[in-house]
């Protein structure tokens, strides 16, 4: 018999309860294990497209032709906002191209500013830093652990909920049989046809 299964305050017994526990510190571990393997594989893939975007890019110095325009309302909260302005600068095969680059707002006419531009010349965005593919790294490393943590603990959940369903029916059953016997009524009954007391 099984009715001895849960403790007096109706909690689970020690042993299920520890079981309970090194589930979830099971759960816990997968997912902070999931996360590391995430974040590693994100920081070298990070890694590999920044030495490739970095072989086809170059810095070379522009001069402003006209002001700046003002940023707009979107990049002007920014953490570095940017403007655009008309400049000339040389490609790295020393070919004379013009075009719109970024730049600090508020630029005159006739600053020398750095930007980036591609094999072709055209300004390109800078390749990454380590500290943005940190980020990136960190943020898809908790995402995949926190979404590994909260299926797995999920599951823990139901399949508890679902075995102590179990137990409790299977001690239900057990006590539909003793029950009459434990407290006399089997007895009784079969006297005064009924149990009337």
């Amino acid at each position: 018999m099984s009715h001895q299964e849960s403790s007096s305050d109706g909690s689970l017994p020690p042993a299920k309860e520890s079981r309970g526990r090194a589930a979830y510190v099971l759960v816990l571990i997968v997912a902070l294990v999931c996360g590391a393997v995430a974040a590693g594989a994100l920081w070298n893939a990070g890694a590999r497209t920044d030495r490739e975007l970095a072989a086809h890019r170059h810095q070379v110095k522009a001069t402003t032709t006209g002001p700046a325009k003002d940023p707009s309302a979107a990049t002007r909260y920014g953490t570095q906002p940017q403007a655009l302005a008309p400049a000339v600068w040389e490609q790295p095969a020393h070919v004379s191209r013009s075009g719109t680059v970024h730049v600090p707002p508020r630029t005159p006419q006739g600053r020398t500013v750095t930007i980036w531009v591609d094999d072709a010349g055209a300004p390109a965005r800078p390749p990454g830093s380590a500290a943005d593919r940190m980020f990136a790294s960190l943020s898809g490393g908790i995402a995949a652990a926190g979404a590994v943590g909260v299926t797995g603990t999920g599951v823990v959940f139901l399949v508890r909920r679902q075995s102590e369903g179990h137990r409790l029916a299977a001690w239900e059953r057990e006590w539909e049989q003793v029950e009459p016997v434990w407290s006399g009524r089997l007895h009784r009954g079969s006297d005064a046809g009924g149990d009337d007391d």
